[in-house]
């Protein structure tokens, strides 16, 4: 029996789809086995969202033949449906598969080394399959795919180019997956995709859309998280059936990227700060307790240090509870990095700090809001300075005495204070 490792770069859509691919594999006669294991075959999911996903990616093959130099190691996932040459250049890469060749994976490679790397990749206006993927047995919670690729051409990204054109599972394979992922003992899902909010095109016609895709989820016994949502297509009648939900959770993930209009137009994003404004403000009448985050950019071509202030004013004075900051990157073929107005590196690094310190704030910020409160706390198999942890309802990350008997476990916890490792911590709330 072979032995294979798996390693994911980016987002939990990759890691269902990781997960869907290590299933075929095992179902094939693999053993799945940890990266440091010696393992026969490694399999690379990657991402491109940023240059610095490229460089790991290359970091990673050089570890693998590091610790298992005869091994076959195979890339796949977004970078290598952008660039295929380019990593079939990497010394150790023996395949790469595009978006639409890694889900035939074991069709296609025999997992014997060749004289030269194969690639297997077709121009990504080929690609119009939807595959079905979510994980399972890798986490506490499940991360469970409902649309792929997006039809949106914001300036700075790269993904419709890497994923396609949108598509979507369709709302009666999605229930079934979900029903099977909680038969195995799974009691959060995730769902994910690259641009959930435009659920329902299946070959290129709209059959059904997310808000009717959510009614019918919240009749399967688990909790549901919504992986992010863009703020255009999150609406009023998602956000109050979602306060009045049994099992989907009081968190939100909205796509902001800058606080100023002026940056928002040149990213052709589909809306302005005042949407986003209004989109939390409701979320909070209804639900005060929710977790919102948001994505934000450090260093678009074009922000000038006055439109940097204009963005840490708006969310100094927004009511988000965290920020997912990334440094802008050139990609090529994307508009923006043709655009003027360049910010030097060393200028997005710290305005990315800033955004760090910001963020902590913010979640600090929620964190306290919880004191006394009771949270219902899924706990994971994570353990840390004699502590094992779990996230509430509202994303709060809390911590009690280590007990592995928790693991997967739904527990309410009366929140006290903070722990000294980024968490609250509680007491058990037998009441």
């Amino acid at each position: 029996m072979k032995k294979v490792a798996f390693y994911t770069l980016g987002c939990k859509l990759n890691f269902s789809e990781t997960s869907a691919l290590a299933r075929q594999l095992r179902d094939e006669g693999f053993q799945k086995v940890d990266f440091a294991d010696t393992p026969d075959v490694f399999i690379i999911n990657t991402c491109s969202v940023t240059d610095h996903a490229d460089k790991k990616c290359k970091k990673i093959v050089r570890d693998a033949k590091a610790v298992s130099p005869h091994a076959y190691v195979a890339v796949v996932g977004c970078y290598a449906q952008l660039k295929p040459q380019e990593i079939a250049a990497i010394p150790g890469v023996d395949a790469v598969l595009g978006a639409n060749e890694k889900f035939k994976i074991t069709e296609l490679l025999t997992f014997k080394r060749q004289a030269a790397p194969e690639v297997f990749h077709r121009p990504i206006e080929e690609v119009c399959d939807f595959h079905s993927s979510y994980s399972l047995q890798d986490r506490t919670r499940s991360f469970l795919k409902v649309q792929d690729g997006c039809d949106y051409s914001c300036s700075f990204c790269t993904i419709p180019l890497a994923r396609g054109k949108s598509r979507s599972n369709s709302i009666a394979e999605i229930v079934k997956q979900a029903h099977l992922i909680c038969e195995s003992g799974v009691k959060e899902i995730v769902l994910t995709g690259v641009n959930i909010g435009d659920f329902g095109l299946q070959h290129g016609e709209r059959k059904e859309n997310f808000f009717q895709l959510i009614q019918a989820l919240d009749k399967v016994d688990a909790r549901f998280r919504i992986s992010s949502i863009e703020p255009n297509l999150l609406t009023d009648e998602m956000i109050e059936f979602i306060a009045s939900s049994q099992h989907f959770l009081p968190h939100f993930h909205i796509p902001l990227q800058s606080g100023s209009n002026k940056i928002l137009r040149l990213m052709r994003r589909r809306y302005l700060r005042e949407l986003h404004t209004g989109r939390v403000a409701r979320i909070q009448s209804l639900m005060p307790h929710a977790c919102v985050g948001a994505d934000v950019i450090a260093g678009f071509p074009g922000e000038t240090k006055e439109d940097f202030l204009e963005t840490c004013l708006y969310l100094a004075e927004s009511q988000l509870s965290y920020l997912h900051v990334f440094s802008y990157s050139e990609r090529a073929h994307t508009e923006a990095a043709k655009m003027p107005g360049r910010v030097h590196s060393a200028e997005r690094s710290e305005r990315s700090q800033r955004l760090h310190a910001l963020s902590e704030k913010m979640r600090r910020r929620l964190y306290q809001q919880q004191a006394g409160k009771v949270l219902n706390v899924l706990f994971e198999n994570d353990f840390e300075n004699d502590f094992i942890h779990g996230h509430s309802e509202n994303y709060v990350r809390v911590g009690l005495p280590a007990n592995s008997n928790f693991i997967n476990q739904i527990i309410p916890v009366r929140i006290t204070s903070f722990a000294p490792h980024g968490a609250m911590t509680g007491l058990v709330a037998n009441d």
